[in-house]
């Protein structure tokens, strides 16, 4: 999905063929795909859903400008964390950013590593993987997550899951200890250096769980006992006074992040609110011993809910155009959170339930097509005998 330049200087918001659909490409940029094969030639390029809106923006700014709006989470990590977290953070942006080059450079396609999307995608994997992790688990992640994801699907606009997400999980798959293991609290900066967490040793002695874990296996009792009354909770988990991911954990800068998105219209309304609301309602419902009283709050706060809700499945390749489809993609992605957080293996399922719904982005572009303004066509009239 990128921003195409007109013959009039306007940009215009267009989608790609996915590369699976093509059967031949010919030398001259021609290609056919299964759908033409079908119905006989079309163009190239395939416009994406009406209405279309003129605008003087640019894919790369809208990277950069989304990378910008996450500093403030950057440093309530450090805050938190220590250098840990942003030495995590500058090791998965680099990766993101070289891989990407080798990728492309490799597969003879122009290097346009300064559009700023491997410098995101670096700064979100960081930002949903433990600050405990060893050094070197970011890179491999940036390898699955650019490589795998993005580049051998064709590059950026083809892909079909979130990046950053892709990354994690297959980091979860194929590090489980290393990344179930790895949760530190904040640090307490009248105890502590500025170097706090860096040593090798230092994290098997201080490590903890995360709200979450403890909620699922351990109940309510144990979570107020740990962190303090309802209030204290809600208090500090918004502010981000609590062990998490390194960018997970304060949900009013990411508040605050979002709704700066909004303002400069780079994203809406629909999919933060719908899958906001949706876990909040279910968590209600189904999340107490008895129906109906389950705490929402601690379901909104905890975890990376804000986090994906605002910045993970607002992704423009791999959610919906149409702002209905949008509202059915933030639902769904808010009732596979919470089936997960509930009923599945792991405490958090915010990222398997965004991947899950990013693949049903083109087929949720299918169903809430617009309808059409023109008459119908008439049906041919019968010669007269």
């Amino acid at each position: 999905m990128e921003f195409f330049e007109g013959g009039t200087g306007e940009l215009f918001y267009r989608k790609r063929f996915p590369p699976h659909l093509i059967l031949n490409s010919g030398e001259d940029g021609t290609i056919e795909t299964l759908e033409q094969r079908n119905r006989g030639p079309e163009p190239q390029w395939a416009v994406s859903v009406s209405p279309h809106i003129r605008m003087g923006r640019t894919t790369s700014g809208i990277m950069w400008t989304v990378s910008a709006s996450l500093i403030p989470v950057m440093l309530l990590s450090i805050y938190n964390f220590g250098l840990r977290g942003l030495i995590i953070t500058l090791i998965s942006v680099v990766s993101c950013v070289v891989v990407e080059v080798i990728s492309q450079k490799a597969m003879g396609r122009p290097v346009e590593v300064t559009d700023g999307s491997a410098v995101l995608t670096g700064i979100l994997m960081a930002f949903v993987i433990p600050p405990g992790v060893p050094y070197w688990l970011p890179i491999i992640g940036a390898v699955a997550a650019i490589f795998i994801n993005k580049e051998l699907m064709g590059g950026l606009g083809f892909n079909v899951w979130n990046p950053a997400l892709v990354g994690r999980a297959f980091l979860m798959a194929a590090f489980p200890v290393a990344m179930t293991a790895a949760w530190v609290p904040p640090v307490d900066w009248s105890k502590s250096a500025l170097g706090i967490y860096l040593a090798p040793g230092a994290l098997d002695a201080i490590s903890t769980a995360t709200p979450l874990y403890i909620l699922k296996h351990y109940g309510l009792s144990a979570l107020t006992e740990k962190f303090g009354g309802l209030t204290t909770i809600y208090r500090d988990f918004f502010i981000g006074l609590r062990p998490g991911c390194i960018g997970e954990t304060s949900s009013a800068l990411i508040l605050l992040g979002g709704l700066f998105l909004m303002a400069r219209g780079i994203i809406t309304w629909h999919i933060p609110v719908s899958t906001i609301a949706t876990v909040a309602v279910l968590s209600w419902i189904f999340g107490g011993e008895t129906w109906f009283a389950g705490q929402p709050l601690v379901h909104v706060l905890s975890g990376g809910l804000m986090l994906g809700a605002f910045y993970m499945c607002t992704d423009y390749v791999t959610s919906p155009t149409m702002k209905s489809g949008q509202v059915v993609f933030g639902i769904g992605v808010g009732l596979l959170t919470v089936l997960i957080r509930l009923k599945g293996g792991y405490p958090e399922g915010v990222a398997y339930a965004i991947l899950l719904m990013n693949c049903l982005t083109p087929a949720l572009d299918e169903w809430f097509q617009p309808k059409r303004f023109a008459p119908p066509k008439q049906a041919p009239v019968a010669a007269a005998k």
